[in-house]
């Protein structure tokens, strides 16, 4: 049990700031939100189209990011400090490459926009904001990276101070761009773009100057010399980050899915629908951070060449994602009114919206499992297969039958309870498939380890 008490407390000790960094970057999506809401509602319209298009791709493209951070995790833990800057300095072209190809993807997004049937009132807006915002996603694409480089060799408090820095930062931003103070042109929910792309520029300038000059990155000499792209680098980045990009979009599909399945029962039912996924994601964050921890603590010890401990962190982390989860949802379930009432009040999307509450206090367990699970993975960088689950899990099983239970259902159709009873049950598929390629991995990584043993003696 010591042994289990020692990767809580490595786990919670990573995840804390991890977590931190999470709701900061949750807080300035609110922020924008709230800011554009209260300047008119087609800028609050206009930012939500745009934010989901840039969502949508922006998750897609950092997935293979996300490679880094087991990446740089086992080669810290087998003590190659010199390799680790080398491999920075080879993705950073990598990240850069991304980052121009999203902005340029960005700044030509009206050749879609406008094609939807969405009034031009809202439109016009979306266009401006994403052309405004475009530049800054090559600054959170290189931060990522960097961010992503601290993580993996456990430092995630300076990725956290910056993160919540840039979140304070935002507000203000927001309101001299959005309302036009000091002096600002009045811009409406396009402020918040070019609000974003200056807290991105600062926040990629920050983590660089801070990772040249402290003492804890000197061993790695991140930017010590110049670098060229390598192609062995590059695919050793796509081939760990595209499966996780790609899982991570089929995991957003499934939701636009339910939100596009939903949005034939009225305004009411989608509303509310949203109030719900809104919380089950806010409490996310909890298992999410543990996850994402996990992915760091898993692949130093693999890199450490100890399987053994690295069992006992992965077990550690499906244990606190479970207990987080349930204390999730204890909450959701205690306080889920008064939660509901904070989003909104109209009393038909109150009551729609508190029913499925206890759906989403349901939605916790397995997700926060799902969780914990992926994140090891990530640490074993085995990507591929947990990709091919989530989407066996959710366009095999959660897409079909939350359609067939919302619009037939057993005996009479059961609405947008039909859908959140499909994506449990294909989390829940997810969860259990996840766990049992986990304890495949553990395994094959021990034996190999007691297979290796002789022939080092």
């Amino acid at each position: 049990m010591k042994k289990y008490f020692f990767e809580f407390k490595k786990l919670i000790k990573i995840g804390i700031p991890i977590f931190g960094s999470q709701l900061s970057y949750a807080l300035m999506g609110t922020t924008d939100t709230i800011i554009a809401g209260r300047a008119s509602a087609n800028d609050l319209a206009g930012l939500a189209v745009g934010t989901a298009f840039s969502n949508t791709i922006w998750f897609f493209f950092t997935g293979i990011i996300f490679a880094v951070t087991p990446i740089v995790a086992q080669l810290y833990g087998a003590r190659r400090f010199i390799e680790i800057g080398q491999k920075l300095r080879e993705i950073l072209w990598v990240a850069a490459g991304l980052g121009l190809l999203m902005a340029f993807i960005f700044f030509n997004m009206d050749l879609i926009i406008n094609l939807l049937p969405i009034k031009s009132s809202i439109t016009s807006i979306t266009i401006d904001y994403l052309k405004a915002v475009s530049i800054g996603w090559f600054f959170v694409t290189i931060f990522t990276c960097l961010r992503c480089y601290s993580e993996g060799m456990t430092y995630t408090k300076p990725v956290f101070y910056i993160a919540f820095a840039g979140m304070l930062l935002n507000i203000p931003l927001d309101l001299v761009f959005v309302y036009g103070w000091l002096g600002a042109p009045k811009l409406g929910g396009v402020g918040c773009g070019i609000a974003t792309s200056i807290v991105s520029f600062i926040m990629m300038i920050s983590i660089i100057i801070y990772i040249n000059f402290s003492k804890k990155y000197k061993k790695t000499e991140p930017f010590s010399k110049f670098s060229l792209p390598s192609g062995d680098t590059s695919k050793e980045v796509f081939k760990l980050g595209l499966p996780i990009g790609l899982g991570i979009f089929i995991e957003l599909s499934m939701f636009s899915g339910a939100a596009i399945i939903l949005s034939v029962l009225g305004e009411v039912v989608v509303a509310s629908h949203s109030v719900a996924i809104n919380i089950a994601s806010l409490f996310f964050m909890v298992p999410l951070a543990i996850g994402l921890a996990s992915s760091t603590r898993v692949g130093n010890l693999i890199g450490e060449n100890n399987p053994i401990q690295a069992k006992i962190a992965a077990t550690s982390t499906i244990i606190l994602c479970m207990g987080g989860a349930f204390i999730n949802s204890i909450i959701i379930i205690s306080f889920g009114s008064l939660i509901v009432s904070l989003y909104t009040t109209e009393l038909p999307v109150l009551e729609l919206a508190a029913s499925l509450i206890l759906f989403a206090a349901i939605f916790q367990l397995p997700d926060g499992i799902q969780m914990g699970a992926l994140g090891s993975l990530r640490g074993y960088k085995d990507t591929f297969i947990p990709m091919i689950l989530l989407l066996i899990s959710y366009w095999i099983f959660a897409m079909p039958i939350g359609y067939y239970l919302t619009n037939v259902g057993l005996s009479s159709p059961m609405g947008a309870k039909g859908m959140w009873y499909g994506m449990i049950i294909g989390l829940t598929i997810f969860s259990f498939l996840s766990i049992m390629r986990l304890r495949w991995i553990m395994k094959s990584k021990i034996k190999r380890y007691f297979n290796q043993a002789p022939q080092q003696l």
